[in-house]
């Protein structure tokens, strides 16, 4: 992944980046997770509306040592496609964690065999969920990112995207997935990035997040660039407009609710008009997040906790 340097002072008041610190609920279902009582995590899932839940469900794939909890209720309830996938969210995240977020000519090959056998771990847990649960769009999305990892190609990651979409038309957290796919570095181009960022965020509904998968696609092409020229990039009125017209349509339109997803978005946008310069346009998203950063995609700058600290603070600054 690529990082770029920042010239802003650390900050007094670091901010919040991390899913549990930003959503409290997400916390509680983490923690009650970590002890393997699934019931209890039933629990905390009630009253949540079916985006909500989808979205934290996955989280608990990020809770260390849950794969072996995740086992041991596979062994009691062997068919559960829920149980079943997050097991392969979990181990999917394993075997990134081993890869790392480095270009592949820095990973040793004894990282790439251990980030492809998870993978491939998951893969097979994937492949039998959806064929017994064809309409289960957790699976699916999975196995967007498994495809990506095992170097499947852009055909079958598309169709995938397809099985998806047809239970589940918007999912914002498959759009992310499939836009990283999309981009050069994953064999694609600027030209199919941008073009499916625009789709996603023209056949939206009002108010919804997926909006902000063009601000990702413009911060992904930014951070492509040599110095100066990823700076014009983004101060161009074309890319300006692009982030403007996406953002009217999805977190600043009159329709929109927030949900877990909404902070991920405001992230997106606020970082898009940064990078631009275009701080009048950022506000709004800063004031919307207020101390609840994201990891990503911050971390594609230098410094991320000093550049957010920086721009939140000049907003609560002006009142």
């Amino acid at each position: 992944m690529p990082r770029k340097r920042s010239s802003a002072a650390p900050p007094p008041v670091p901010p919040l980046f991390k899913t549990a610190e930003t959503h409290p609920e997400i916390a509680a279902l983490q923690a009650v997770a970590a002890t393997g009582d699934w019931a209890a995590v039933t629990a905390h899932l009630e009253g949540m509306s079916p985006r909500d839940r989808d979205f934290a469900l996955a989280t608990v794939a990020d809770v260390p040592g849950v794969e072996e909890k995740l086992e041991r209720a596979l062994s009691d309830e062997p068919h559960d496609p829920t149980i079943r996938t997050l097991l392969a969210e979990r181990y999917v995240r394993i075997g990134w964690e081993i890869r790392s977020s480095a270009r592949a000519e820095h990973v040793s090959g004894d990282q790439f065999a251990q980030f492809h056998d998870w993978l491939r771990r998951a893969e097979r847990i994937l492949v039998e969920v959806c064929a017994e649960h064809p309409s289960f769009a957790p699976a699916w999305d999975a196995r967007l990112t498994t495809a990506r990892g095992l170097e499947l190609g852009h055909s079958e990651a598309r169709r995938r995207y397809a099985r998806l979409s047809a239970t589940d038309p918007h999912s914002y957290s498959a759009q992310k997935a499939l836009l990283q796919q999309l981009c050069p570095k994953w064999s694609g181009t600027w030209e199919e990035a941008h073009g499916f960022a625009t789709e996603c965020s023209a056949s939206s509904p009002p108010g919804a997040p997926n909006g902000a998968v063009v601000a990702l696609a413009h911060i992904e092409h930014w951070a492509e660039l040599p110095a100066q020229e990823d700076e014009r990039y983004m101060k161009s009125p074309a890319v300006r407009d692009d982030l403007r017209r996406a953002a009217a349509r999805s977190v600043l339109h009159p329709e929109h609710r927030e949900d877990f997803r909404s902070v991920g978005a405001h992230n997106a946008f606020a970082l898009a008009f940064l990078l631009g310069e275009h701080t009048q346009d950022a506000e709004p998203h800063l004031r919307a997040i207020g101390n609840r950063a994201s990891g990503a995609p911050w971390d594609y700058v230098g410094d991320p906790v000093a550049f957010f600290t920086y721009h939140r603070d000049a907003v609560q600054a002006a009142g």
